[in-house]
């Protein structure tokens, strides 16, 4: 079990939940299904349709259970009804790109996502202990929960550290985050342990990149026979395997800022340590704005902005990006529908168009599992629900008394990016690529995506930036400035 897609196998809580579902319960069913070598290249078909079940019954026991309190916690605070609040759980739960990724492609994303979802609830609760918990087993499930933590972590600083000084709060938090990862680390350095009095030698064959070289030269100089040698040993692997800078800039053709470059200008001529540099350069930039105003304004109502920020700039900008990746920035912002005003024409457009360009750059990858029919009736079925073009165009051309509505320059924008994906799907169905270039419609998809995520980091960026209120207070600094300047003339 696992994450085939990634190859990535050095994450405690994923290789426990894999335990769990595997060794434990499905070795009651038929223990032939995980014996330890017969059952490589095993494809029983009841077997398939166990895995299937594993990640439904994950899903119903993490992120279902998850989202429904994160959702009511927010319409409680924000003064949301229940029929707002009912429709924006359902648009929650029935977001296409989850659904087709996890289900469909067979991922366990759901899991980590829950845990977040578990830990926003928690921080919207001031219980920053049981956010930090939870924070920690979405880290060690899957390592792209690290697009939410700056966020997180600049969150809890101005918490502890702005208002008034709370050096017990935050040592509290730092002494539970550190025990959380042991707890789950604790397995694997156990095992290590075993494994070394038993007199079994570890592989030792670490092909770190340049970022990860320092930790390559620490471990060469020490003694192999040491008995922490091992554990040590199994923590450098789990680092190397989540931090993959030797696996390339990204993966396939995805929708972020790299992939559309290099489409014009090959990036593998530059040697890979400055392209690993620039790529955290850019990062470090795209989520600076989001981790300062969630540090000096720590209010609960901004949180899920600034996840929403970060995880577009991540996304974006970071190293090593897969397609299934948009599922993290798609998140936070999906999870504003249950907010105050997240039905209201203008927000609801924009979350709206953001899933539906996200699904759409999800099509070359569903379209290899043959997944064409579930993408076209579950993102239908979604563009209904919210009253999202194709199946209406309200949102554009009515006017609304809720709220105010799109600007007529981001109306043309959004309605342009829908007429380019329809017009995408009937070309990359009946119009052959041409000779030497298999690949265009797969680019093509790429670029536009990139575009516009590109639109969607600066709209949640800038919304978190208008709701802080730093605007309000820049300009009536300055004001009051220009008057002080007035009257001493």
């Amino acid at each position: 079990m696992g994450d085939p897609t990634t190859g990535i196998n050095g994450r405690g809580a994923l290789q426990m939940g894999d335990g769990i579902l595997g060794l434990f319960c499905g070795s009651i069913i038929n223990p032939t299904w995980f014996s330890l070598y017969s059952s490589r290249g095993f494809e029983d078909q009841l077997l398939k349709v166990y895995m299937r079940a594993t990640v439904l019954v994950s899903e119903y026991l993490v992120y279902v259970p998850a989202a429904i309190i994160l959702n009511r916690k927010v319409a409680r605070l924000q003064g949301v009804n229940k029929w707002e609040s009912s429709i924006a759980l359902v648009a929650i739960l029935m977001q296409p790109s989850t659904i087709l990724i996890d289900h469909g492609h067979f991922q366990y994303n759901t899991v980590m996502l829950g845990f977040i979802l578990a830990s926003l609830s928690s921080m919207l609760a001031s219980r920053y202990l049981w956010g930090s918990v939870f924070l920690v087993a979405a880290l060690c499930f899957k390592q792209m929960a690290l697009y939410y933590a700056p966020p997180v972590f600049a969150y809890l600083l101005g918490v502890c550290l702005l208002s008034s000084v709370k050096l017990q709060r935050l040592l509290a938090i730092a002494v539970v985050t550190l025990i959380s990862f042991g707890v789950v680390y604790a397995p694997l350095l156990l095992g290590a342990l075993y494994d070394s009095r038993r007199n079994i030698t570890p592989t030792y064959e670490l092909n770190l990149s340049s970022f990860l070289s320092p930790i390559s030269v620490v471990l060469n100089s020490l003694d192999q026979k040491a008995w922490y040698f091992p554990p040590l040993l199994q923590l450098v692997q789990s680092t190397h395997r989540i931090f993959p800078f030797a696996r390339g800039l990204f993966e396939d053709k995805v929708a972020n800022v790299w992939c559309a470059l290099n489409t014009v200008h090959k990036l593998h001529v530059y040697p890979m340590p400055m392209v690993q540099r620039v790529s955290l350069s850019a990062t470090f930039v795209s989520i600076l704005p989001a981790c300062m105003i969630i540090s000096v304004f720590p209010r609960r109502e901004l949180l899920p902005w600034a996840l929403a920020s970060s995880a577009w700039g991540f996304f974006l900008f970071s190293f090593q990006v897969h397609e299934k990746s948009v599922l993290l920035p798609l998140l936070p912002t999906t999870i504003l529908l249950g907010g105050n005003g997240g039905l209201g024409p203008e927000t609801r457009a924009w979350i709206g168009w953001a899933n539906m360009l996200g699904i759409w750059t999800l099509f070359p990858l569903l379209k290899r599992d043959e997944l064409r029919v579930p993408y076209f009736v579950l993102s239908m079925f979604w563009a209904y629900l919210l009253g999202l073009p194709p199946t209406s165009l309200s949102l554009y051309t009515r006017r609304h008394s809720w709220g105010a509505g799109l600007s007529p320059l981001f109306k043309v924008v959004h309605l342009s990016y829908y007429a380019a994906m329809v017009v995408w799907h009937v070309l990359e169905a009946f119009v052959p690529t041409p000779k030497g270039k298999p690949d265009l419609w797969v680019v093509l998809n790429a670029v536009i995506g990139a575009a516009g995520f590109g639109i969607c980091f600066v709209w949640c960026t800038w919304q978190l930036i208008l709701r802080s209120g730093v605007m309000e207070d820049y300009f009536g600094f300055r004001m009051r400035v220009e008057s002080g300047r007035k009257k001493t003339q």
